[in-house]
């Protein structure tokens, strides 16, 4: 019995993110891509290339969410429901002093 390579999926492949988003979505993928692309011909500009596909990728992830139009809208229209971060994130204040420190 031989062994089958596994093909393992890339989830910041570009062409796995603009399969996997809604139609929506696309053209402004692209319009980030294509300039992401022609940026990163310059060694400097790839990390940011690498950046903007991790963050479609998590675009992808969030769009699949019900109710994630309906909550984007209610954001920009002023309408949604928040809570500050100091409530919703244990230890906030000490957090983000540590990373003002760190950044120093």
């Amino acid at each position: 019995m031989s062994a089958e390579p596994v093909h393992v999926e890339d989830s910041d492949d570009p062409e796995v993110i603009l399969r996997d988003l809604p139609e929506r979505e696309r053209a402004q993928f692209l319009r980030q891509y294509h300039e992401a692309v022609d940026a990163a011909h310059d060694p400097a500009g790839y990390r940011q290339l690498r950046r903007m596909l991790h963050a479609w990728r998590l675009t992808v992830i969030a769009t699949r969410q019900p109710g994630y139009y309906e909550e984007l809208d209610a954001v920009r229209n002023g309408t949604a429901r928040t809570t500050p971060a100091q409530e919703a994130i244990s230890g906030w204040q000490e957090r983000l002093a540590a990373a003002r420190a760190q950044r120093r």
